[in-house]
C-alpha cells in the first residue's frame, strides 16, 4: 500500500486506539435488489459494523454453501451485475463512510476487467478486494492493480495452509488477513472448530496485519469465541439468511438488523 489508508486500514488504527474486536458483516449485493441492499448496508452499520464485506453475484460460487449460492442466483435473477454493485456502492456512499470490501471471486473481475474494476471500484468508494479464488502464485499483476488504485488487497489463509504458503500470502495481503475458520465451504455450524485457535496462532507469527477470523460463525456465543482468538469476526451466511427469510419491509429489515446487535454485542464484550 501507499501512504494513502483506506477506510479499512484507519478503522483497525481506531479499534485498536479502543481496545476493542471488530466486526465484519458480509451481505451478497443484489439480494433482493440493490436499494435493499443500500438499506441494508446502512441498517448494518447502525446495528455495529465495522466493516462491511458486499459478496459480487456470481454463476458458481465454489467457496459458498447454499445460503450464500441462493442469496447469489437470487440476486442475478433480480439483473445484478458488476456494473451495479459499482452504483450501488456510489449510493451507499451518499449517506455513509463505513469500510467497504469486495469479496468476489476472480472472473467477474476479468469479465470486466480487472484495472477496470479495480479503479472504477475505488472512485465508487470501495476500500479493498478479497478474491476468494485467486492462488497467491498467481496475483502479483493483480495485487499491483489494486495496489495501483490504493486498494486493499485482502487474503485468505485456511487450516490446511503451510507455514510457508501462510508466510506468502500475508505479503501481499493488505488491511487485514482473513482466517478461515474450518475447511469446506460457508455456512452456520454448530461451533468454532478447534482448528480455527491453530491457524490464528500460526498466521500471527508472520504478520503485524489484523486477524479476522470467519466462516461459519452463527451465534453470539460463538461471536464472542472467535473474537478472543482474532481481531475481528466475520459473519456472513448467518446474516444473509436472517435478512433473507424477513419480510422484505423496513420492520423486517429492522428485526433482523436488532439481531445483528446480538451479534455486535458479543463481538464487543470479548
Amino acid at each position: 500500500m501507499t501512504n494513502d489508508k483506506t477506510r479499512i486500514d484507519r478503522r483497525f488504527e481506531e479499534l485498536r486506539g479502543r481496545r476493542e474486536k471488530g466486526f465484519i458483516a458480509y451481505i451478497t449485493a443484489g439480494d433482493p435488489n440493490f436499494r435493499d441492499t443500500t438499506d441494508i448496508v446502512l441498517r448494518l452499520e447502525d446495528a455495529g459494523a465495522d466493516i462491511v464485506e458486499l459478496g459480487i453475484p456470481f454463476s458458481d460460487p465454489l467457496a459458498d454453501g447454499r445460503v450464500n449460492q441462493m442469496a447469489a442466483m437470487r440476486a442475478l435473477s433480480g439483473g445484478a451485475s458488476v456494473n451495479g454493485v459499482l452504483k450501488c456502492v456510489a449510493q451507499i456512499r451518499k449517506r455513509s463512510e463505513v469500510p467497504l470490501l469486495f469479496f468476489s471471486y476472480l472472473n467477474p473481475l476479468l469479465a470486466n476487467g480487472f484495472d477496470h474494476v479495480s479503479r472504477a471500484a475505488r472512485d465508487a468508494g470501495v476500500d479493498g478486494f478479497l478474491v476468494l479464488d485467486l492462488p497467491v502464485e498467481e496475483s502479483a499483476p493483480y495485487v499491483a492493480a489494486l495496489k495501483r488504485h490504493r486498494l486493499n488487497n485482502i487474503c485468505l489463509v485456511t487450516p490446511t495452509s503451510s507455514a510457508e504458503r501462510i508466510r506468502d500470502i500475508v505479503r501481499s495481503s493488505s488491511g487485514f488477513v482473513y482466517c478461515v475458520s474450518r475447511e469446506g465451504v460457508t455456512g452456520m455450524q454448530k461451533k468454532l472448530e478447534h482448528a480455527a485457535t491453530d491457524l490464528v496462532n500460526r498466521t500471527r507469527r508472520y504478520t503485524s496485519l489484523p486477524l479476522a477470523l470467519g466462516f461459519g460463525i452463527a451465534t453470539p456465543d460463538q461471536a464472542k469465541a472467535a473474537a478472543r482468538l482474532a481481531d475481528a469476526v466475520v459473519i456472513g451466511s448467518a446474516i444473509v439468511d436472517r435478512f433473507a427469510t424477513a419480510p422484505h419491509n423496513a420492520t423486517g429489515r429492522g428485526k433482523a438488523a436488532s439481531w445483528v446487535k446480538t451479534l455486535v454485542k458479543a463481538v464487543k464484550e470479548a
